[in-house]
This record gives C-alpha cells, structure tokens and sequence, in this order.
C-alpha cells in the first residue's frame, strides 16, 4: 500500500514541505521493510544450501530496489528537486515504477522459494516418519520397540508442529478442513499405533492382533499421504479429485441459473437446466432409497421431486416464449415461474435437511448409552466367544446406520469444510468399526491380557470421541442452514466500545493481528470444545428455567463469543469488547456459585462438601478473572499477554462448569430434590459422569493434533513394559 501510494501520487506545481517529508518517510518505511524481510530470506539461504544461490539473487534484487525507492524519495530536503541534478521522484517517476515491479517481482520469488522449503521440510519428516513406522512393523521384542517408538514419537511432534504451521497458513477452506481431518487421523492412530503393536508383540500369534495393528499402519500411511498430497497440491498420477456433489451445492448452482434467466433469456439452454435437475434429483434417491429414511420424509421428497419436475416445465414452457416474444404479460409469467420453481427447491432443500438432521438426532440419542462397545468389553474380558461375535454384528449394524447417517448429512452440510467433515466422519466410522471387532476378538482370545483390554478400550474411545464429534457437527450444520454459520445465540450483555466500564475507555480498542490468531488458535480450541460440553450438559435438563442451567447457558454463550474473538469472528471485535466480556463471564460465574451455593441446602450432609468446594473454588476463578480483566495495559505485547490470560481462565472455569454440571445431576438424583427437573436417568449415564471428566479433558481434545499427548506418549515409554 505504501508503494501503491508512491505511485499514484498527483504531481503538483507546489509541494508543502509536509509533503515532501511524508514522502520521504514511506520511502524510508519501504526501504525498512524490505531491509528486515530480506535479512529473514537470507537467513533461511544459509540454511538450505541447495536454494541459495535462488534465495541469494532474489534477496540482492529485492534489498536494490528498496534502495533505489528510498534514494527517488529523499526529497525532504531539497526546495527544488526539479532543478537539483539529485533524481527524485518527482524528476524520475518511471525509476520508481520499475523499481516497484522488481521489488515485487524479487520479493514474489523469495516467498516461493521460503514456501518450497517449507514444503520440502515437510515431506523430509514425513519421509522419515514412514521410515521409523517400516521399523516398527519389523520389531520382535519391547526393549527394541520401545527405542524405536520413542524416536517415532519424536518424529511425530515435529510433524505435527510443521503441518499445524502449515494447516493455518492456508487460505483454501476446503484444503485447510482436508489438513485438519488428516491430522486428526493422524492424532488418534498414534496411540492406535501403540497399543496395537503392543498386543502384537504380546500375542505374536494371534491373527486378530495382527489384522488390528496392519490396519492402524494402513490408516496412518494414507492420513500422511494425503497431507503431502494438500502440501504440494497434487494428486497420485496426477488424477483430479472429483468430490461428490452435494444437494445443497445442486439446488444452489441452479437456483442461480434459473434466477440469472431475469438477466439474460439466452446465456444457458432448457437442456442445461433439465440436466442439473435430474442430477439434484438423483442425489436426494440417497435419502428416498435409505432404510433410515422416515416414511412421511420419503413421501414428501418424492412429491417435492415430482412437484420440482412440473415447475421446471412450466417455467421452460414460459421461457422459450419470452424469448420470441418479449411482452410484458409474457415477462410477468416469466417472474411467477421462476418464483414458484425456487420456492419449490427451497422446500426440497429444507424438507432433506430435516430428513437428515432428525435422522441424526435421533441416531446419536439412541448410540449415546454406548451398549455394545460396554458389552464387548464386558464379554471380552471373560473370555465369551460367542457373545463377542452376537455383540460384533450388532456393532457392525451400528456402523453402517452412523455410516449412512454421515452420507445423509454429507448432502445438507451447506459449505465445503463441512462436508470434507462429514466425509471423514464417515470414513472414521468405517475403518474403527472393524478395529473395534478385531480388538475385542483378540481380548476374548486372551481374556487375562491387560495390554488386549488396554488396546480395545482406546478403540473403543475413538468411536466414542467420533460419536462425540458429530455432536458438534450436527450443530454446526444446523446453524449454517439456519443463517447463523457458526454465531452461538447472542448474549445480552455484549459490550460496546466507550460504554459499560469507564476503565475502557483509556484503552485503544485494537484486533487481534494474523500471529496473534495464530498464537492463541489452540487455546480458543479447547474453549470451543469445552462450550459444547457444557451444552450437551445442560441438554439433559427437562427444566431449562432451573437457576443453575441459565448460568451454565449463559457462561457457555459467552465463551463461544470469545472462541469467535481468537478466529477474528463474531461480535466482539476488538481486545477492549474481550476484556469487558471476560468480566460479565466472571460475574455470571459469581451468579452460579451462589445458585450453587443455595442448592448445597437441599444436598444431603455428605455430598454437602464437596459440592460447596467446587463452589468456592469457582468463586476464587471469578476473582482472579476479574482482576485480570479490570487491568491495565499498555503497549501490543503486554495487550496479546492480557487477552491470553483472560481466555485462559475462560477456560479453566469452563472446564470446572464441565465437572459442576454432571455433580449436581447426580447429586438432584440421588437426593430427590429435583422436582422432575431431570429425565428420568438410565444407569449407563452414572457410569459417564463418573468417567467423563477424564474422557473429555482440554488437554485430550485440545488441537486438531494433540501435539502434548503425543509428547505425554513419548515420556511415558517406560510403562511399556510392564504391562
């Protein structure tokens, strides 16, 4: 912008010495720039040797040209330039033209080059990932395993840091979903990985083990392939990738057509449009020929699918004579057509929608008990051959609804990302499924194994962690069809620059910058799961009035609202709408210590304690939060720290909430205090809220790939061997 400046300056017969002063100061400000980001380029030179010499020319052209453009605007101290001998760019604007283009010309080459680094960077430790994966597959002993997994480890931690840098670097929303569904995959598989060869090495002559253990190899070589394949932009010899077409993308590609036709009556032909129908038309047989399909939802796609056909008639019929006679009755017909044929694909979209949606609500209630993954352990451990293989074909039904399920929503998903989601949710489902089946075959063939019981339980929490995922799908789904993409519901007490706290006001309300997004992306993460934990908490409530879950609603909004602030989303625009934000969370958290604290009267006498603990330490959160909040700050560094701090403690009291909410269900069930506020509660929900609060921890499911517990893997190798 500063050269586009130098550039388009007007040339005025009279130059204030402001003028020429500011001119001089971009100049300068350029040459600057270009000084730091060629000392970074020449950096990177002397460390990669085979593009120096590339690297080097670049850095020399791009560091003339900052020159050049300083030396044509050091023009402040001169009254005449145009009579001075000194060139300026008053005298030369054409050596400032070209001095720009080979500015951006060098400075293009040098970020080409630093990206082909990066990109060779990634494929080397992905290379060297595979390498230590093939020993891996060979080793026959834990002493050697256990070296080797260690090294892996290591090895994975530097992949995951170089592909996390690279996932959000890319501007491609589709590339950057495919990223985060590789590197999940890549996440989950790494303990995968572990616990299989463990059971291998333990039971070498068990073919189940050994299906189980290939299978996590396989998965994770494609999860690292398909990750180059988004690194470099290429596909294996050199196919394209054709994704599915979704209904959503088919009725809005032709309602634009059918709308455009008020432009222009002859850019497309009838048959284009015939065409693209029956192609949407097509698609929703996914959802008529489904088994899981209601029978009022197939009836009514069907009548919609009929009804679209007729409109379409209709409006071909109208068009073709509005284009050999364009009257006004003709184009009045033309306007009514169109109307009715888009009102009739709007139904259609919301009647698949609700096709799907309700498909998946109801799928995801019924799976939540988890039955069958607790039945396979249960029948596993003792040895129950047969009820193992009664419960893996139930297991496998399962699979194939949730597939479906996934298939479904594919075609409602509403952007790209989305259904790339949907897509490796139905992929997870189908590859876990099975090493599900393996796993619990192998413990009942060696009932007394820890390490078999140890390697199905972590199969068995990556279904449910999937199960989980689709949870937040499913909203997240909901909430681009309804308008919202994304915006958790509003909450009242949003902040406005200059108002609410006279404290604000000294403060310049600035935004996050791209780094500091980048910084504090992990964190907004985890306060992003940990809100759709609290809300799958208060959901179990019948009485959604009850004083302890409007505080839980309430904080749950708000921290959405922060997560969108460290994405450079949502309504809070600026660190001065965060900070004020953060102090309306603490006092709602002051308001739920209290509700907690009047609910501790209906608690019997020795479950009394422990609930009053979880309320004061809530207490001491809120003050702390609020202190930090209420500080003041100057100066970028010392505002990015504070905004850390504040989201921080966000999350530390969100994932005390995560733990508060379970206990006082228990608590009201068990004390019979609860009016009927809750549903009534099979045993298998006990059983969650006493194991849940480890199965869904921030530090569990804190990034696309939990780089710390793949660290946490690493140093806990010592344990291998004893188990």
């Amino acid at each position: 912008s500063q050269i586009t400046t130098l550039i388009n300056h007007k040339d005025k017969p009279k130059r204030s010495d402001k003028t020429l002063q500011a001119i001089q100061r971009v100049g300068q400000a350029v040459n600057l720039a270009v000084g730091r980001f060629v000392t970074v380029g020449e950096a990177i030179a002397n460390e990669n040797h085979e593009l120096k010499k590339e690297m080097s020319v670049a850095c020399i052209e791009a560091r003339r040209a900052g020159e050049t453009i300083a030396q044509l605007t050091d023009v402040a101290s001169l009254d005449h330039p145009e009579s001075d001998s000194h060139i300026t760019i008053f005298t030369d604007k054409t050596g400032v033209v070209k001095a720009a283009r080979l500015l951006l010309s060098s400075v293009t080459k040098v970020l080409v080059l630093a990206d082909r680094i990066v990109i060779k960077q990634i494929i080397t430790s992905r290379n060297k990932v595979l390498a230590t994966m093939e020993q891996l597959e060979k080793v026959s002993s834990f002493q050697e395993f256990v070296q080797i997994f260690s090294q892996f480890g290591n090895e994975m931690v530097e992949f995951a840091h170089l592909t996390g840098d690279r996932q959000n670097d890319l501007k491609d929303e589709k590339k950057k979903a495919r990223m985060a569904a590789s590197r999940a995959v890549l996440e989950k598989c790494t303990m995968m990985l572990l616990t299989a060869s463990k059971t291998c090495l333990r039971h070498p002559d068990c073919e189940s083990a050994r299906i189980n253990k290939d299978g996590v190899f396989h998965r994770m070589r494609l999860a690292l392939e398909q990750v180059i394949e988004i690194v470099t932009d290429s596909r294996p010899n050199g196919e394209n990738e054709m994704a599915p077409v979704s209904i959503y993308s088919g009725i809005k590609e032709f309602k634009n057509k059918v709308e455009g036709l008020r432009e222009n009556l002859y850019f497309l032909s009838k048959e284009n449009l015939s065409t693209m129908l029956e192609v949407i038309l097509e698609h929703t047989e996914d959802f008529t020929d489904s088994a899981y399909t209601s029978h009022e939802h197939r009836e009514h796609i069907l009548e919609l699918s009929k009804q679209a056909k007729m409109e379409l008639e209709q409006l071909v019929s109208v068009w073709m004579q509005a284009q050999n006679h364009k009257t006004k009755d003709l184009m009045e017909d033309l306007e009514v057509a169109i109307l009715k044929t888009c009102q009739c694909m709007n139904e259609l979209k919301r009647e698949v929608h609700s096709a799907a949606t309700s498909l998946a609500a109801d799928l995801l209630k019924y799976h939540t008990d988890h039955m069958v993954l607790k039945a396979l352990k249960i029948t596993g451990v003792e040895g129950n051959l047969e009820a193992v293989a009664e419960y893996t074909c139930k297991l496998s039904e399962q699979k194939e609804q949730l597939v479906e399920m996934c298939r479904l929503l594919r075609h409602v998903s509403g952007t790209e990302p989305l259904e790339i989601t949907c897509i490796h949710a139905e992929d997870t489902f189908q590859v876990t499924g099975p090493q599900i089946i393996s796993a619990a075959e192998t413990l009942a063939l060696h009932p007394s194994s820890k390490i078999a019981k140890e390697n199905l339980e972590v199969f068995c929490e990556a279904w449910e962690s999937q199960l989980s995922d689709m949870s937040m799908l499913l909203r997240e789904i909901n909430d681009v069809f309804e308008g919202r993409r994304g915006e958790k519901r509003v909450y009242l007490s949003l902040p406005r620059p200059g108002k609410h706290n006279a404290n604000l006001k000294a403060l310049k309300p600035v935004k996050l910058d791209t780094e500091e997004q980048a910084k504090i992306a992990k964190l907004g993460l985890e306060l992003h799961l940990l809100t759709s934990d609290v809300d799958s908490e208060t959901e179990k409530w019948e009485d959604q009035e009850n004083e302890i879950v409007q505080h839980g609603q309430g904080m749950s909004s708000m921290a959405y609202s922060m997560y969108l602030f460290t994405r450079g989303e949502g309504l809070l625009k600026t660190t001065q709408d965060l900070f004020h934000q953060a102090e309306i969370f603490a006092t709602e958290g002051t308001k739920l210590a209290s509700a907690l604290h009047a609910f501790s009267d209906q608690v019997h006498d020795d479950d009394k304690p422990l609930l009053l603990l979880e309320a004061e330490k809530l207490i001491s959160m809120c003050k702390q939060l609020q202190i930090t909040a209420k500080a003041s700050v100057q100066g970028k560094s010392a505002t990015f720290t504070k905004v850390d701090a504040c989201i921080l403690k966000t999350r530390n009291m969100m994932t005390l909430l995560c733990q508060l909410l379970p206990l006082c269900c228990k608590l009201l069930r068990k004390n019979k205090a609860g009016n009927g506020c809750l549903k009534p509660a099979p045993p298998w929900r006990e059983d969650r809220i006493r194991t849940g609060t480890n199965a869904h921890t921030p530090e569990r499911r804190a990034e696309t790939f939990g780089i710390k517990s793949l660290e946490n893997h690493v140093t806990n190798m010592t344990f291998l061997e004893s188990k």
